[in-house]
């Protein structure tokens, strides 16, 4: 694989941002009442999919590495869908005040 030791650099670059934004997604959830759980779930998911790559990137884990990287993507998926936040509620439309 060409550049595979950039890439090992790179891999455990984001796998040290995925630790301290889960330490600092857990530490805040505590202060919170764990209203964060779409950031911590993107932090589970940033530092497994991580361990994946790396996993794959030294050729090792026998089919583990593909177990974190489809729980990456299921923390991934799951945080998009528990972050969403409804949008302001629109007042009802009035038909009978328009004018014509």
């Amino acid at each position: 694989m060409l550049g595979r030791r950039y890439w090992i650099i790179i891999w455990y670059g984001i796998l040290v941002i995925g630790v301290i934004g889960l330490l600092a997604s857990l530490y805040w959830g505590r202060k919170t009442g764990w209203k964060n759980l779409d950031e911590i779930l993107r932090a589970v998911g940033t530092v497994t999919v991580s361990l994946g790559m790396l996993m794959v990137l030294y050729r090792i884990g026998g089919g583990a590495e593909q177990t974190l990287l489809v729980t990456a993507l299921f923390c991934f998926v799951l945080a998009f869908i528990l972050g969403r936040k409804p949008g302001p509620s629109r007042p009802p439309r009035d038909e009978d005040d328009e004018d014509d």
